[in-house]
């Protein structure tokens, strides 16, 4: 019997584990999947305001200590030579190979206290490293994620995060407040007053309109979310549930789950063997039409991502020897993928043909149905030039959409081919049912997709692309 993730891939090999997972779809978990429906929902974030319910589906890792910035130093390519407190700022580590990981978001709380936020791949690889890198004055726990079937039993968290988003958002937090409150600079924090309650705000934004994400102590969630839920009424403030909310990505341009690049290294072997059979990277799936018996080949650089311009080498990281060699004119770009309309509806159509092949379910508004998602992208001639990545539709813009990454000289406005549905009728995976695969034409288009988006977002990785 397999005692961690490295005894489970000696004996088998890590695409068929992960591309035969039976774990099932990846869940948001405990916020009712509608509140309204997943149209309005989604058009609520563009025309209105909407509230996020952020509370469930993300772990927290609390750092403590004065060793907690040597810990996030070591292990991010971003810089941390400016971080003070009341700010936050996207986490991004490498293996030693210099891929990504995961990412998520941390917070600067208080002088050496800091909290992430995000999936499992990176807060897993923070406290690895805090356990046993040797930084003596360093506290590391953890707050994992809401169990994606509860089945009626109690769920808590030591916070409650929601966030107030759209064009009327600030009308919202205005009203909340009691009066004016000063938009701070992206990714800044300070506090305000809801209903009596005292909790900590981070200027965000979206739909091309400041916003506000806001945490406190999770007894106070649904006081707060039900007073938030009254101020906004009168501004269209809408509820999203956990089916439209993940899909707001499509249209802000964030991918949120590529493979962890930790199932094979001599360097990370000390951590597949820390890492046990139940977690997260070794249970989760692996979806999609690109196959390769080789893991590595799903591995993806910082730039291949979007987040080439947080590569800062002014300190020593896990990954910095090798990225130091990688020109980035050379690695593949993050798009949006503009699904053919045609062959989108051919896909429907398979539903109700009694006759002829089924293809792959596509789902809505979210179409992925694995943890990582890897859709084949080809050229003209049936050359893979990038994989396609996270895939659903957009009320907003009446089309469906995916997220990719592409090789450098695929331009904007090129048609390609999304392979979708998986090879030979499907793997044995729990999300996948007997299908034939597709041929989808679509166009490389920008990210962000929306142009109000595209115009007005921070910089980063959502920073609109500059053609070479």
């Amino acid at each position: 019997m397999a005692k961690n993730l490295q005894e489970l891939l000696d004996g088998q090999n890590a695409v068929e584990m992960l591309r035969n997972s039976q774990i099932g779809s990846y869940i948001y978990p405990v916020v009712p999947a509608d509140f309204q429906n997943w149209i309005k929902e989604q058009r609520a974030w563009r025309d209105t305001a909407v509230l996020y319910d952020q509370s469930h589906h993300m772990d927290n890792v609390f750092l403590k200590g004065s060793d907690a910035i040597k810990l996030i130093s070591d292990t991010a390519i971003n810089s941390v030579a400016t971080f003070p407190v009341n700010r936050a700022k996207q986490y991004v580590p490498t293996t030693a190979s210099g891929h990504v990981i995961g990412d998520g978001i941390l917070f600067h709380e208080a002088e050496d206290e800091y909290v992430y936020v995000g999936r499992a791949p990176a807060s897993n690889w923070l406290l690895y490293h805090g356990e046993t890198g040797g930084y003596s004055d360093l506290d590391i726990t953890v707050d994992r994620r809401s169990p994606s079937r509860p089945y009626g039993d109690a769920v808590s968290r030591r916070y409650y995060r929601f966030q107030i988003q759209g064009p009327a958002a600030w009308n919202v937090i205005e009203k909340l407040n009691g009066g004016p409150l000063e938009q701070l600079k992206f990714f800044s924090m300070s506090e305000m007053q809801i209903g009596g309650a005292n909790v900590r705000t981070l200027r965000h934004g979206m739909a091309g309109a400041p916003g506000l994400e806001v945490w406190g102590p999770y007894e106070d969630h649904h006081r707060v979310r039900d007073i938030i839920v009254e101020a906004g009424a009168e501004f269209g403030l809408v509820p999203v549930g956990s089916r439209a909310y993940p899909s707001n990505t499509l249209e802000s341009g964030w991918i949120p789950s590529p493979l962890p690049a930790i199932y094979s290294g001599e360097a990370e072997r000390g951590y597949r063997e820390w890492l046990g059979v139940d977690s997260y990277e070794a249970t989760g799936t692996l979806a999609g039409s690109f196959v390769s018996d080789d893991i590595s080949d799903y591995y993806l650089t910082p730039w291949e991502l979007g987040y080439g311009s947080f590569v800062k080498f002014d300190h020593d990281f896990i990954g910095r020897d090798a990225l130091e060699q990688v020109d980035p004119e050379t690695q593949r770009r993050k798009v949006t993928l503009a699904w053919n309309a045609e062959d989108v509806t051919k896909i429907f159509a398979s539903l109700l043909d009694t006759e002829g092949d089924s293809y792959k379910f596509f789902d809505l508004p979210l179409a992925n149905y694995g943890s990582a998602n890897y859709d084949s992208v080809t050229d003209a001639d049936g050359n893979v030039v990038g994989f396609s990545m996270f895939t659903g539709y957009s009320a907003n813009e009446k089309r469906a959409l995916s997220l990719a990454t592409v090789n450098p000289d695929v331009p904007e406005g090129a048609e390609v081919t999304v392979v979708w549905g998986e090879p030979n009728g499907g793997t044995t995976k729990a999300s996948v049912e007997p299908h034939q695969q597709l041929e989808v034409r679509a166009v490389v288009s920008p990210v962000p997709y929306s142009t109000v988006a595209r115009q007005t977002y921070h910089g980063g990785w959502r920073t609109q692309y500059q053609p070479a």
